[in-house]
């Protein structure tokens, strides 16, 4: 049995930031910066999207000596899929007071 719920806006709002470039791998520090979201939030997320066939991840390629290899995100085509069709108030906007989710 496949549950079917609605994404929480944080998780909308990680979707869009992905969306809006599909075909560009991004690492996590930087999404957290642009969704205004904490790593103990937005790791979770990602790996939930990974998990879930929406997101894809994979390690950098030759990371800059003495700096480890980051792990990349990039939204595949459902995950885009269901950031269209998700409805424009559901997604959580940076700056906005978490009181109005």
């Amino acid at each position: 049995m496949t549950r079917s719920r609605r994404p929480s806006p944080q998780t909308l709002a990680v979707l869009m930031a992905l969306a809006a470039d599909p075909s560009q791998w991004r690492y996590g520090y930087e999404l957290g910066q642009e969704v205004d979201l904490k790593a103990g939030s937005l790791y979770p997320i990602l790996m939930r999207l990974s998990d879930r066939g929406l997101v894809e991840s994979r390690w950098e390629p030759d990371p800059p000596p003495g700096r480890p290899a980051r792990h990349l995100y990039r939204v595949t085509s459902a995950g885009v899929a269901l950031a269209v069709a998700s409805p424009a108030g559901a997604v959580w906007h940076p700056g906005e007071p978490r009181s109005a989710w």
